[in-house]
């Protein structure tokens, strides 16, 4: 089964299966066509990825975000004028993550080789018909595009025209992507030609892309542009293979990526609500909304103060956070009125250890209301713009047992492509912060990973796996998952009912992007919320809006182990789609 964010993807994931693939093949080729079609994300971009092995049972995280390049501080950005990282433009780059975490996958866990998996994307980068909603994408921000000439080459091939962007159903080329492809196919077979084993000939594409005349062009190009990724940044930079964070909630393990992504803050919700009865409640009652929102604020506070890069000093609390313990002292402060100060706990004591940011707790959230450009309750569709930009997801599942869940993203329109190699690079700087007062684990620095919201998920039952689940949303996808999981658990809603079942949103943490905006009290709930749902609501002290789409797209595979079937899932809220046979 093969689910991602466009119908062409899912086809390349489709093929690969009918080639003898597995799972983790069909997953590489879906990023790789995803990837070139521009579906939010390009080749220059990150790619985090939960997989489970069923020869060893065990799930394994693949951390494949790049890292801020040398010059990167916070003094530099300061002294460029800014309060955050830039949203767009050559400073607001990381170094590319997808490249290497593709590879790196595909070595370690597929079957096939680098020109199988990459074939399907080849073929659409030498020309495809490109959709409407990424050509008008295009041509919304083609203002900014003229500012990079290598991205003008790339998007705009009618400058001069009243439509410079291509329109829907043209044949859309990429030539330069093409040979960049071509070369780690290249690479790959001369090794394979030499006599080098098929993991030593992905090494040699890897090396060829991170410290080779790839790695020589784009670092050209990108300080031509007035960026500071150097060929040493890219050198040093390396995949790394992790082990997950998980907690059990009712018989059911959940797995998340660790504490450079959003993930954990979806397991402190669940142990959260751990303490409360949710099905008596019922789906979507205003006691449950509640329940939910403010288990979700609790949560995400932490997640606003406490997350950060592990790799580097200080290091968070993640064992005191996901301590049950600690999540029953969270869940003592839920009462019956919304709470629109909700401030990270101390999660300290509960690994045995001082805070060292005590003082900085205090009256936290009060301190980043005034420190954040909007700290309203209005949800503005250019708010929403920001905190909702964009990933793709990955889901995919075959019968030996491989189950994968890919949340790839960044380089989205508009991006700067990197001379003539035609990488799209990221815009993932803009999710550090600047001032340790805001957090002190996520400030900006050389060869760090800023805390993303990139977040794929597995759940595991009696040791085999129950689920794979993924969404684009930025800062909601968290919130859209935990919602989906619990549609299934508590409310035994099957795998299509759960990702089309409406969902809530809170906007009081702070937002990933942008101007790090957030709107304490703001709820959007579905559009069709009853009417005395929305009068209890209100007098809880909620600001609402109602919107007729609540979550993006989530996508899910789930294992029937009764019957030895796969039940797949794609939301009605885009153009995800998925295959299986």
């Amino acid at each position: 089964m093969a689910i991602t964010g466009k119908p062409l993807g899912a086809t390349a994931g489709a093929m690969i299966f009918q080639q003898g693939g597995n799972a983790v093949d069909a997953a590489c080729a879906m990023l790789a066509a995803t990837c070139t079609m521009w579906d939010v994300l390009s080749w220059g971009g990150e790619t985090q990825a939960l997989i489970y092995n069923p020869h060893t049972a065990e799930v394994i995280a693949i951390n494949a975000l790049g890292v801020a390049p040398t010059g990167a501080t916070a003094e530099f950005y300061k002294e460029e004028g800014l309060k955050f990282p830039p949203s767009y433009g050559p400073l607001s780059a990381v170094t590319p993550g997808t490249p290497g975490g593709l590879i790196t996958m595909l070595a370690k866990y597929g079957k096939l080789s680098l020109k199988e998996v990459l074939a399907p994307a080849m073929e659409m980068a030498n020309g495809y018909p490109i959709e409407a909603q990424t050509a008008n994408a295009i041509e919304s921000d083609k203002e900014m595009i003229k500012e990079w000439p290598y991205s003008q080459k790339v998007f705009l091939p009618h400058l001069g025209e009243d439509r410079e962007a291509p329109s829907a159903g043209e044949i859309f080329e990429q030539h330069d992507l093409l040979a960049t492809l071509q070369k780690l196919v290249d690479a790959e077979q001369t090794a394979l030609a030499a006599g080098k084993t098929r993991e030593e000939a992905l090494q040699a594409a890897y090396d060829r892309f991170y410290l080779g005349d790839i790695a020589d062009e784009m670092t050209r190009s990108v300080q031509e542009q007035g960026g500071l990724i150097r060929k040493s940044d890219l050198a040093n930079w390396e995949v790394k293979i992790e082990s997950p964070l998980h907690v059990n909630y009712k018989g059911i393990d959940v797995y998340k990526l660790q504490e450079w992504t959003q993930g954990p803050a979806l397991l402190q919700s669940l142990n959260i609500l751990e303490n409360f009865d949710l099905k008596g409640m019922g789906f979507n009652s205003a006691n449950y909304i509640h329940t939910l929102y403010q288990a979700m604020n609790l949560a995400f506070a932490d997640r606003d103060f406490y997350y950060g890069d592990p790799a580097f000093s200080p290091k968070s609390p993640m064992q005191g956070l996901l301590s049950k313990t600690y999540a029953k002292e969270r869940a003592k402060l839920i009462t019956q009125s919304n709470d629109p100060w909700a401030n990270p706990g101390d999660p300290y004591p509960f690994q045995n250890e001082e805070n060292p940011f005590k003082s900085q707790l205090e009256n936290y959230s009060k301190n980043y209301y005034e420190y954040s450009e909007n700290a309203d309750a209005k949800v503005s569709d250019s708010f929403l713009k920001d905190f909702t930009a964009g990933t793709t997801s990955i889901v995919t599942a075959d019968k030996e047992g491989w189950l994968v869940s890919v949340t790839p993203s960044g380089g989205w329109i508009p991006a700067v492509i990197a001379g003539n190699t035609g990488i799209g690079l990221s815009q993932r700087m803009q999710s550090f912060v600047l001032d340790k007062e805001v957090n002190p684990f996520n400030v900006v620095a050389p060869g760090k990973r800023p805390r993303v919201t990139l977040t794929p998920s597995l759940a595991l039952k009696d040791g085999k796996p129950l689920m794979a689940f993924a969404v684009q949303g930025g800062d909601t996808q968290d919130q859209n998952l935990l919602q989906l999981f619990l549609n299934m658990v508590e409310f035994d809603m099957n795998v299509q009912q759960a990702v089309e079942a409406p969902n809530i949103n809170s906007y009081q943490m702070q937002a990933a992007f942008g101007n790090h905006e957030i709107k304490p009290g703001a709820l959007t709930l579905q559009s069709e919320t009853p009417s005395w749902v929305r009068r209890d609501l209100q007098s809880r002290g909620y600001k609402m809006d109602f919107r007729e789409r609540t979550s993006g797209p989530i996508n899910a595979i789930w294992f029937d182990w009764e019957h030895g079937t796969l039940w797949g899932g794609a939301s009605n809220h885009g153009e995800d789609y998925g295959i299986g046979w």
